[in-house]
């Protein structure tokens, strides 16, 4: 098993399951095994358009839920004040929980302003809708301008993060800031990261995938959580299997 990351007051697990376009009874399939397998951390989103089978799925799992830390997002056209809102019991609703353990802007819009919407979700937590709040997708200038103005401390950003995408600058500001950075996409888009000489060398001295050593150069950075989306069962013990090597 792999660590926890602790952030503002939040412990996240290290490694957690996406489940961007993931729909149906494939959904509700691979959040349950992934429970069953050993996974406490569950990252869904208003815009995925599968948070009824995400709760399904965690039901199904048969795990308590007090176990498993679930994360949801407010779209970026929803982050208003009395929209974010709305848009959680919404979520909340279809995952039918009474709180999430982390909400999340999904996005940043320049239409509304950062301060309204910071409040907003300060709202929502305040409402009991959330143990804990966060961002997605800021850049460092606006992460610091919604740090500033939360009332709650804000605990993670989550962003795309792999080893063709560098976001040193982000993670630096998260850990200043004592919040945990959330890679999404841990594994890049394709197949041809796997295919550098690098990862494949180190894969074969530590008998490991490539996968494996991927998501375990993501994790034993202090203060990095990823959440590698997988569509096949089988792949989901080896995601998680990264917490006993360097």
């Amino acid at each position: 098993m792999v660590h926890s990351v602790k952030a503002n007051g939040a412990e996240i697990p290290a490694i957690g399951l996406g489940t961007w376009t993931l729909k149906g009874d494939h959904c509700v399939e691979l959040v349950s095994r992934a429970i069953k397998t050993g996974y406490r951390h569950i990252d869904t989103a208003r815009f995925y358009g599968n948070e009824r089978e995400v709760g399904e799925g965690i039901r199904e799992s048969g795990v308590a839920r007090e176990e498993i830390f679930v994360t949801t997002k407010v779209w970026y056209t929803d982050i208003a004040p009395g929209d974010l809102e709305r848009s959680t019991e919404e979520s909340l609703g279809d995952l039918a929980l009474d709180h999430v353990d982390l909400l999340l802007i999904h996005w940043p819009n320049p239409r509304i302003e950062i301060g309204d919407s910071i409040r907003a979700l300060n709202s929502a937590r305040a409402a009991g809708m959330a143990r804990h709040i966060g961002v997605s997708n800021f850049p460092t200038a606006l992460l610091s301008r919604a740090i500033e103005i939360s009332e709650s401390p804000l605990v993670a950003n989550q962003v795309e993060h792999h080893p063709y995408l560098d976001q040193t600058k982000v993670h630096d500001a998260c850990q200043a800031a004592g919040l945990a950075m959330v890679s999404f996409c841990p594994l890049a888009r394709g197949g041809d990261l796997f295919d550098e000489p690098a990862i494949r060398e180190a894969a074969g001295r530590h008998g490991r995938t490539p996968a494996q050593i991927v998501l375990r150069w993501q994790v034993q950075k202090p203060g990095v959580v990823a959440i590698p989306r997988t569509r096949k069962v089988e792949r989901l013990a080896e995601n998680l299997a990264v917490g006993d090597f360097r």
